[in-house]
Order: structure tokens, then sequence, then C-alpha cells
């Protein structure tokens, strides 16, 4: 059980205006990892989210907004400075609310958290703008200028799986372009929040400029955000059903909305690929961080003609992956988020073989003899035999978990990605250049990679297709999104 050092159990307050507010409700922080409760959570009602609005409009048209863009990018680095200064701490906190292997916080969860700052505190320094000479009737012209304006108050709904990283990535152009922000983490995962407003308040940052509200969806701080008058815009990242009970909540006063949703992702490997390569990707993109990420791999084809051998040899590697505690330097795999959770992936096992799918691999939960048999751990599974058109091809489990199947020509590979109603994310492995152009371009997906996966430059749009979102984050983009661009007019 975590303590204050007191031998007290930790509180996680809301944070508004600069002040830690406590609320009347509280609920539970338990570690997945083995049942432990970490912290008690204080659950923002309505008047605490309305309190956080004004103060961060108040923030907006006072000391934040009155900044200059670099004095507002010096607290943005120095917000960097901040979160590295207590690198151990953000990664211990990161892994207990979640259970991923401590080497997988230290070097990309928290770097990356950090470094969002840096990225887009240089990169709204360089924005530039349009401009237009215009002729006019009586000769003399016309010049037309686009300025960037906030939209004033954002709105950050942020997810459990890189929970760090995924708010930052959002925080940091928000606050570059010149917003106060409203921060609701996952109520999974409160804690790197805490800290962060923690580091935001001691390196300077103007009070209401940023904002953490703890709690749920519906009938809690979630709808409280997404219904908000004085709210401009809202950015969520995570589940295709929230992302329509958000838009339909608001669409009443006809908010701004970015969002990044779920995905049932393919990986395509043709037989000329590099096997290794093509291996160590896929096993990657299916396992890491217990398949929690929006850009696994949950269906792969293989080319017949090394169908046999990638199967049997992607079985090993699940086999191998060593299962355990995030401090254990062994650890490749932590639990799932929640029990809650496990039954949900559980349940995807089960109506696998219900349906009658070769198990390669897993499809159960481990047992330990241990502390951890109280977490929320889960076998790393392969499936295959299933028909396209069952319920475990077309819905996104979120686990780390795949179905294989063969594929004869590139055709029926492209048709068979591409029979999603998702489109995040896609994977091609192959060593004819052409091929992996001609094919990536195919891919009816937002994010797609030949040769690789999860190799990203932070300037390039980042985003899904159909359910898998709407609007593009990253670089330029992210800075489109979280401004509104207004045209000015000048009669010479």
């Amino acid at each position: 059980m975590a303590s204050d050092g007191k031998g007290n159990l930790r509180e996680l307050r809301n944070f508004v205006g600069g002040e830690f507010v406590a609320s009347g409700s509280t609920f539970e922080n338990v570690t997945p990892v083995d049942g432990t409760l970490i912290s008690l959570v204080h659950e923002a009602d309505r008047a605490i989210v309305d309190r956080a609005v004004d103060a961060a409009r108040d923030a907006y048209y006072g000391a934040w907004g009155k900044l200059t863009t670099e004095q507002r990018c010096n607290l943005l680095y120095a917000v960097a400075d901040g979160i590295e200064a207590r690198f151990d701490e953000f990664v211990d906190a990161e892994c207990a609310d979640t259970g991923k292997p401590k080497s997988l916080a230290s070097h990309l969860d928290i770097p990356r958290g950090a470094a969002n700052f840096r990225i887009f505190a240089d990169l709204i320094k360089s924005v530039g703008t349009e401009a237009y000479m215009q002729e006019t009737p009586d000769g003399r012209g016309a010049v037309n200028y686009s300025v960037r304006q906030p939209h004033g108050v954002v709105g950050v709904i942020s997810p459990w799986n890189l929970p760090l990283l995924l708010s930052t990535w959002k925080l940091a152009p928000a606050m570059a372009s010149g917003n106060a922000v409203i921060l609701k983490p996952s109520e999974e995962t409160p804690t790197t929040a805490t800290l962060l407003a923690e580091v935001m308040k001691s390196v300077g940052v103007p009070d209401g400029a940023f904002n953490v509200v703890h709690g749920f969806g519906p009938d809690s701080a979630g709808e409280f955000i997404t219904t908000h008058e004085g709210i401009h815009a809202v950015t969520f990242t995570g589940e295709t059903a929230t992302g329509r009970e958000i838009m339909k909540a608001a669409s009443a006063n006809i908010k701004a909305l970015s969002f990044e949703l779920g995905g049932k992702n393919p990986a395509i490997i043709f037989a000329d690929a590099d096997f290794d390569a093509a291996i160590d990707g896929t096993a990657r993109s299916v396992f890491a961080n217990t398949g929690q990420v929006c850009l696994s791999s949950e269906r792969v084809y293989v080319e017949r003609p090394v169908y046999e051998r990638f199967v049997d040899t992607l079985k090993q590697r699940g086999e191998a992956m060593v299962i355990g505690r995030p401090e254990d330097s062994a650890t490749q795999m932590g639990p799932l988020i929640s029990r809650e959770h496990r039954e949900k992936v559980s349940s995807y096992y089960a109506l696998a073989a219900e349906l009658g799918a070769e198990t390669v691999t897993g499809g159960g939960i481990p047992a330990f003899g241990d502390e951890r048999d109280a977490g929320a751990y889960i076998e790393p599974t392969i499936f295959a035999g299933l028909g396209e058109d069952t319920r475990v091809q077309k819905e996104e489990i979120f686990g780390p978990v795949c179905h294989i199947a063969p594929f004869d020509d590139e055709d029926e590979a492209v048709a068979m990605a591409n029979d999603t109603e998702y489109g995040l994310a896609s994977v091609v492995w192959t060593t004819d250049l052409s091929r992996g152009h001609r094919v990536s371009q195919a891919m009816e997906a937002g994010i797609n990679w030949v040769n690789c996966w999860f190799l990203r430059d932070l300037r390039t749009p980042f985003g899904g297709m159909g359910l898998s979102g709407i609007g593009r984050e990253g670089g330029q983009h992210a800075l489109n999104f979280y401004s509104e661009q207004k045209n000015i007019c000048v009669k010479l």
C-alpha cells in the first residue's frame, strides 16, 4: 500500500487554479501488478469542473494569455526539465498504475512525455502564415493574410495505456498554441497527471493554465468536460464507443473535436521479407505493452510459402515472453491494466475457442503461486483458422493477441487487410520496394509502416480513418487543431 511517507494512504486531489482541491467523493486506485491499493483519488464533481473552467478562462484572458510566445515556450521547456528532474518518480508512478515493465516506461513513456513539451515549444516558434496579394477593380489591390488564434479552453481526455506520453502529446501543442487546458486522465492511471501538476506549479506556469480533474465518463468529469459551454475544444484518445458518446455530448455547443480511437490493425508479411526482421517487428507489434497499444497488430497475414515457418517462430516468441513485475529487469510483459479489462480480453479468448479457432499458443491466465495471482496478467496468445467475418477478426481486443492467416497473392492480402471498419495503422514487410510503396498506399489506414513498426517522426500526421477517429495530431497538424485561423484583408 503506497503512502505519503507518514504511514497515510496517498490521496490524489484535483488541481484547479494552481491549487490541489479535495472533493466529497473518492475512488480507489489499484495496481494491476498484484491488486494492491495505491491511492485514493478525489473525483471531481460538476462544481469542481466549473471551477477549473473558470480558472482556465481567467488564465487565458489573464497571465497565461498575456505571455509572449517565447515566454510561454520557456515555461514548456522548464516543464520538460522538471519531468526529467523527477524522472524516477514518474517512472515508478507509471509502472505502479499500469504494471508495464520499468524498462519500457523509462525508455519510452517518460522520455517522450518530457520531449513532447520541447518539440512543440520549438515548433510553435517556426510556424508561418499565408498571405495573398489580391487584385481589385480600382487597381490598388489588397493584402490578405492569416493569423492563428487559440481556441481558449481545451479539454484533454487521455487514456490509460501510455498515460503521460499521450496526455503530453495533446497538452504540449495545446499549451504551445496559447490555450489553457483541463486534463482528465483515465481513472485507471491518475498518478503521473498529479505529478505533472506539481511540476507545472513548481516551474511557474500561471495558475489556471493547466488543470487536472479526476473521475470517470458518464455523470462524472468526462461528461462535465464534454458538455461544458466554457470549453471550446475537446481532444480524446480511447475507445471508439466512448468517442461516439463524446461527439454526441459536444454537439450541443459545436466544439472542435479531435479523436484518436480504436484499431484492428493488419500486418502483411510477404515471402520475400527479411524473415528475422519481420518476426521481430511482428512480435513487438502484437505483444508490446501487453498488446495495449492502439497501433498493435491484431490481424497478421502471411504469404503461404513462409506461413508455417512464421507461425512456428512467432509461437516461440510468444512462449518465451517473460511475464512479471515491472521492477524485474527480465520482465518483457506486465499485466493488463485491470482485472475488468482482463475479463474483456479473456472473453475474446473464449469466443475464439468457441468458434473453433486453433490456439497456436496461450489462451489462458498464468498462475504464479505468489502475489501476482492477485494481479491482471494474461497469456500472450496466437489464434489461427478463423474466418474474416468473425467477431474476433472484426472487434478490437486490446490485449497481447493476434490471429494469423495465410494468403496467396497481393490482391488477396490487401482485400483482407482492408476488410474492417477501422483504419488506424498497417504494417507491410517486403524487400520489394515497389510493392512496399504500392501496398502501403492501398491500405485504408492513417498510419502505414513498411519494414518497421512504431517508428515515428513526431512532425508527421497521426490519426485514423473510419472508426479509428477524426483529425490528425503531430507537428503542424496538431497546431492546426489547437488554433483557429482567421483572415485579415487590408485594402491598399
